[in-house]
């Protein structure tokens, strides 16, 4: 079902959702990030006992998803373009974010204080962010791609969740250690706990949305007519 392809690997024709899953994971990405770090969350879960973890594990491995399935579906050089339109907008989320904490208040506006603990993240933690989403979602939809080749297009279950394994994998190991180690925020032994344990629990979130990853990835290669095979891509990350 591939269609000649542009310098870079991008089939030549439109679709009818591939803006709704940019969408979607832009989405995803940024209220991920502005809305789950924040608040820290525990659970009494059964044969794990008493469980702590960041609000946004729940939720930020939905991007993995996102990505997973756009480049099962329209290949990598599509999903480059979705991972640089995250990137842009948690970018401009961040500065926006930073700039309304900045203005002065208005007097008798008695939320400033807690405003500015919900929204005025420290640009280290931004930046690590930034850095981590970078890596792990190219490394992410590198080795899927590459694995759907090796695997001629069998096996999905094992490119999704190996992938993930080595994006999120990548995304942890840098964003924890960027972000917090020799801050003074957080202890450096409890930073490397966080990091594994944020790794284990967002690929967990992966396997179990297996089922929901191949009825959607059926739905869209019947109804889009296509399942892209990347033999001829360039796998830069620097294009669009």
């Amino acid at each position: 079902m591939n269609k000649k392809p542009r310098p870079g690997g991008a089939p030549l024709r439109s679709y009818r959702y591939y803006e709704l899953l940019m969408a979607g994971f832009v989405t995803v990405y940024v209220c991920s990030n502005l809305l789950g770090p924040g608040k820290a969350v525990q659970m009494q879960l059964p044969l794990a006992g008493t469980v702590t973890f960041g609000a946004a594990v729940l939720f930020f491995p939905l991007s993995y998803i996102f990505g997973d399935i756009l480049t099962e579906v329209y290949g990598y050089a599509k999903a480059r373009r979705v991972i640089w339109a995250g990137f842009g907008a948690m970018g401009f989320a961040a500065f926006m974010a930073w700039a309304v904490v900045q203005l002065p208040p208005a007097p008798g506006w008695p939320h400033q204080s807690a405003y500015q603990t919900a929204f005025g993240n420290a640009w280290r933690v931004v930046l690590a962010s930034l850095v981590a989403y970078f890596c792990g979602e190219f490394a992410n939809s590198f080795v899927l791609a590459r694995m759907k080749l090796m695997t001629a297009g069998r096996h999905l279950w094992a490119r999704t969740i190996g992938s993930t394994i080595v994006g999120e994998g990548i995304d942890s190991m840098l964003f924890y250690p960027l972000a917090f180690w020799n801050s003074g925020i957080i202890p450096n032994e409890l930073v490397v706990q966080l990091m594994v344990s944020q790794w284990i629990a967002k690929t967990l979130v992966e396997v179990a949305f297996t089922p929901v990853t191949y009825k959607v990835v059926g739905f869209l290669k019947r109804a889009e007519r296509e399942d892209w095979y990347d033999r001829n891509t360039d796998f830069s990350p620097f294009r669009l």
